[in-house]
């Protein structure tokens, strides 16, 4: 897939050669709008293994798993110190604790295992439930709805919100930065979007730093490392960050859920019928998550040095997308096809290693409420005529719209 790159775009470096350039921007991919994993898949099956592009301030890409995984675990090689692309400006500051390597991050990252560990988020269960119950019964009776936002945004949103003991009218506010955020095209408007969601929670964290209460915020902001306590500034960045992750990712899931059942009846109807089988379950959970990974973090080469015959330099940038992991052939045959039976599905969704999402108990929960509690109620659903999902890539990829109906 090497193209002619314009010459408006990074210059490639010295030890970049010409066979490894490839035109990729994963801000625009081609055939995103049809199916995003898929339109990532065409660049693991038709170009190198790991390629340079000049988009997005010039990096390198890596598109198998087998590297992919040694890039997510190895932070010796491949820090996390900037996990995003274009590359943020430098008065920046750090997104706390993920853009911190180990063993620092371990310090930071306690109190999210902690809060979200499965024994805590078991306790959350029932106000998942809830709050999943009362969405569906208000949609049951109009027959359609777009799904993201009656939905995908209302469910993980309320308990998250709840978690962290912050305003439940505040999300309308606090949606668009989120998404801003994550799907923001250029370092400018995610900057932004950092800076107003830091303002946002000045109060908020001023308040729990000096009265300190039992939710989720009150925790993070005031971790203690050797005995300090962190410092205003990272406490700012640490709620900046969580809050970005839970008002995002879970939604985009679940709307990559519900589209892959609206357009596949005999799936959809295969899990109506074993709602109460657990372990048919989750092997379809786990499934349909594989096959739809979101997230992408960069990373930053900490030296020189070759890898599989690839030089990287000190300071290059790195894109190893964690959902070509999951439809990587290789590792999974036929990838892109979506098998309740299938055994062993390997993916990275929730990232590897030390960085691995710490929501991902949570988050597992939430997708199997979604799907009891949905399909129990609405078992026949599909795309509205006339419409179509709109889709967005960027650093999380997701369903910005999605038109569901049903009798």
């Amino acid at each position: 897939m090497s193209t002619p790159i314009e010459p408006s775009l990074a210059r490639r470096p010295d030890h970049v050669p010409e066979a490894l350039v490839v035109d990729f921007d994963f801000y625009e991919l081609p055939g995103s709008d049809e199916d995003i994993q898929t339109a990532y898949r065409q660049f693991q099956v038709q170009g190198p293994d790991i390629f340079w592009t000049p988009r997005n301030g010039g990096h390198w890409v890596a598109t198998r798993a087998d590297d992919i995984l040694v890039m997510q675990k190895d932070h010796q090689r491949f820090s996390y110190r900037h996990i995003t692309l274009p590359p943020m400006p430098e008065v920046a500051p750090r997104q706390i604790p993920l853009e911190i390597d180990p063993p620092q991050h371990a310090h930071y990252r306690r109190p999210l295992m902690q809060a979200l560990q499965p024994a805590a988020v078991a306790k959350l269960e029932q106000g998942v439930h809830d709050v999943a119950v009362e969405a569906i019964e208000r949609l049951l009776p109009l027959g359609e709805c777009e799904f993201v936002e009656n939905f995908a945004k209302v469910l993980p949103i309320h308990v998250f919100l709840r978690m962290v003991n912050l305003p439940l009218e505040d999300k309308n506010f606090l949606l668009p930065i989120a998404e801003d955020s994550v799907r923001g095209r250029n370092a400018e408007t995610r900057f932004k979007s950092m800076v107003a969601m830091g303002a946002y929670l000045q109060k908020w964290v001023n308040e729990r730093r000096e009265a300190p209460g039992d939710d989720l915020l009150t925790q993070i902001v005031n971790v203690e490392i050797n005995g300090q306590r962190i410092s205003h500034d990272e406490a700012i960045s640490y709620a900046a960050l969580v809050l970005f992750g839970g008002l995002d990712t879970v939604a985009g899931m679940l709307s990559f859920f519900a589209r892959h059942l609206a357009t596949h009846d005999v799936q959809r109807r295969q899990i109506v019928e074993r709602l109460d089988d657990d372990a048919f379950l989750k092997r379809a959970i786990e499934e349909l998550i594989r096959r739809h990974g979101m997230a992408n973090t960069a990373r930053v080469v900490t030296h020189d040095f070759e890898y599989k015959g690839v030089r990287f330099r000190a300071g290059d940038r790195l894109l190893p997308p964690n959902l070509l992991v999951g439809i990587d052939d290789r590792l999974n045959p036929d990838p892109l096809t979506v098998d309740f039976a299938r055994e062993g599905g390997i993916h990275a969704a929730f990232g590897n290693g030390p960085h691995a999402c710490p929501g991902a108990s949570l988050a597992r929960r939430e997708l199997r409420i979604f799907l009891r509690e949905w399909l129990s109620r609405i078992p026949e659903f599909r795309i509205k005529a006339g419409t179509k999902p709109v889709m967005a890539t960027g650093m999380v990829n997701g369903i910005l719209k999605l038109e569901l109906a049903w009798s």
